[in-house]
């Protein structure tokens, strides 16, 4: 039996339908409007938290006439707030993993105060004392690491062990007294500055040179980023917006480097903090490690069954959190040029709330270290503007903690509008 033959409908209707499916859709040129849209949308977090910086910044600006970007505060700002961005990098890490830290405080104090005794007491170098108290700081963050993931205790309840702990361990080795002061050498960590080389200028030498460098690696990350996402066939910012992203990048690296370059240049705490943020932005993006850490944070039951060491990740994070807080604390001793007693109080809660305000989420999983730069430093300029214009200090924790609770409310509602 012979196949029945379909005879196609060759009424005009029929035809232009067929011919409309057939012909391939070409789809409309994105406009630059909606490129940009995509792209807040897609970095919400990130670019929503740079331009709340941007608007803080602008309003003390203004209501300081001009006083908070001056050359000498902009130092100030970055030396008064090295050692908490520093924290700030290691809790963004440890709540990426699903975690919490509530110990950096007291440990940063505590070995702060070693380093005090070691130097003054003992007379120690003051970089074997730094290499010591670093050290010190890996080994209680991996003593507080392994009962937490390999004894499965909460990280709550073990780092609030770890604060009383530490504390109580400050007031015994310095005896309830400051101990100072500190060679030359080591209060530079926080109060040092890039040597001047070169003939004499207005400006130094040195830091508009490390700045053109950052802005040429910046440009050139930015073109290459571009050129990958093009050769993954992924679409692209247009060009037009592109080139004011660059534009602004530019503009925002040499306004900076002029205003360090007209004072004393780079401060020393500055550099640690570019290393930091280098070292581990480049770790948590393209590292097997920053990966795990993320899919621990993300879905930890998981992520075991896709093969991740969660118990080592985690490990490692708390140890890695112990060395940047003896870090910070050592920093913040050189800056007063003293190991004290009352040291690192509320350190932790200015870390926490940097890590969440920089976009951390509660549940774990997401976040950037860019992201607890961003944060910290939108605490600092509001601590710092709001003394300029003489707000007290009872209302300064006011206004953070409104801010702490409208960053959180904005991630939640994120969640929700992309979980509807």
């Amino acid at each position: 039996m012979a196949p029945t033959e379909i005879i196609p409908d060759s009424s005009p209707k029929a035809l232009k339908a067929l011919k409309a499916k057939k012909a391939p859709k070409a789809g409309p040129s994105r406009s630059v409007g909606s490129a940009l849209a995509g792209a807040l949308r897609g970095n919400v977090r990130q670019y929503g938290m740079l331009v709340a910086l941007a608007l803080i910044v602008l309003l003390f600006q203004i209501w300081t006439d001009g006083i908070l970007l001056q050359p000498l505060n902009i130092t100030n700002l970055i030396q008064q707030n090295g050692y908490i961005l520093i924290l700030a990098i290691g809790m963004m890490i440890v709540i990426i993993a699903g975690h919490i830290d509530l110990s950096v405080g007291s440990l940063a104090a505590f070995v702060g105060a070693a380093a005090a005794v070691m130097m003054v007491k003992h007379h120690m170098p003051w970089p074997v004392a730094l290499l010591a108290a670093l050290v010190i700081g890996a080994l209680a963050g991996a003593w507080q690491g392994f009962w937490i993931a390999y004894l499965g205790i909460p990280s709550f309840i073990v780092t609030l062990a770890g604060m009383l702990l530490f504390r109580g361990g400050t007031q015994i080795i310095l005896q309830g007294q400051s101990v100072a002061p500190f060679p030359k050498g080591f209060q530079s960590i926080s109060s040092g500055f890039l040597p001047e080389v070169g003939p004499h200028t207005d400006y130094h030498n040195l830091t508009l040179l490390l700045g053109l460098a950052v802005l040429a690696v910046a440009v050139l990350q930015e073109l290459r980023g571009r050129r990958q996402t093009a050769s993954y066939g992924l679409e692209v910012l247009p060009l037009g917006l592109f080139l004011t992203k660059l534009a602004v990048i530019t503009a925002a690296v040499l306004v900076f480097t002029l205003l360090l370059a007209s004072y004393h240049g780079v401060p020393i705490v500055l550099l640690i903090l570019g290393a930091l943020l280098v070292g581990f932005g480049y770790l948590m993006r393209n590292s097997i490690i920053g990966r795990h850490t993320y899919a621990i944070g993300g879905n930890e039951a998981a992520a075991k069954l896709s093969g991740v060491r969660s118990k080592r990740v985690v490990f490692l994070a708390f140890t890695n959190m112990g060395v940047l807080a003896a870090l910070a604390g050592l920093v913040f001793a050189a800056r007063l040029n003293a190991g004290t007693p009352q040291a690192g109080i509320n350190f932790e809660l200015e870390a926490i709330a940097a890590a969440f305000i920089g976009g951390a989420s509660a549940s774990g999983g997401v976040g950037t270290v860019l992201g607890a730069i961003i944060g910290g430093l939108v605490l600092g300029v509001l601590n710092n503007g709001m003394s300029l214009v003489g707000v007290g200090t009872d209302y300064q924790q006011v206004i953070k903690g409104l801010v702490l609770l409208v960053a959180v409310g904005f991630d939640v509602y994120n969640k929700r509008k992309a979980g509807s």
